[in-house]
């Protein structure tokens, strides 16, 4: 276990154990390391916003209004199905949310957690006496495409639980400019 007595975080702040043993893991030590040292993105490199649009399946980073660079992405398996109304149902949210968390991910090699749900998504949850879930994010790829060899198989076919799953080198472009805070818009 790391200890970062320093900072006065722990790495409970920079890691998400998963409880699925099914699947290998990544060692997150470096991980947690990094992001634990992790300085605030310098104003000239920081992206203003991520759009998504799912029917394109398409991720674009903006800066200055223009887009900066632009990712293929996969999602939940009824993403297309309209915005998520609750847990379980396998779609991917729609609307304007922020990334509030990153933390390592011993399954998913990175993850950035997206404020879904919002208070309109829980107040809809309430109305239809469901729970709205939670914990989406922008993701990595799991262990067996760590080298990203499989990025063309696993960009083809919408396989997350409702999150948006990158390659791992994008992932790794995305912890470089995005910050805590950055709005992220989620399109049908």
């Amino acid at each position: 276990m790391i200890l970062l007595f320093a900072s006065g975080c722990s790495e409970k702040d920079f890691y998400v154990p998963v409880r699925d043993d099914t699947e290998p893991r990544y060692d997150v030590t470096e991980c947690v390391k990094k992001l634990s040292k992790k300085q605030k993105v310098p104003p000239n490199k920081r992206i203003d916003k991520i759009v998504i649009y799912k029917s394109k399946k398409i991720m674009q980073l903006y800066k200055n209004d223009k887009i900066y660079k632009q990712f293929p992405v996969s999602l939940s398996k009824n993403s297309t199905k309209g915005h998520k109304m609750q847990d379980g149902d396998g779609k991917t949210p729609e609307g304007l949310y922020t990334i509030y968390s990153m933390r390592c991910h011993d399954r998913r090699y990175k993850a950035m957690y997206i404020s879904y749900p919002n208070a309109k998504d829980k107040a809809r949850a309430r109305m239809l006496g469901v729970d709205p879930g939670g914990y989406v994010s922008i993701h990595g790829q799991p262990k067996w495409n760590a080298n990203g060899n499989g990025d063309k198989y696993s960009l083809r076919y919408d396989w997350t639980k409702g999150c948006i799953g990158v390659p791992n080198k994008t992932m790794d472009i995305l912890w470089t400019y995005v910050e805590r805070g950055t709005p992220i818009q989620i399109n049908p």
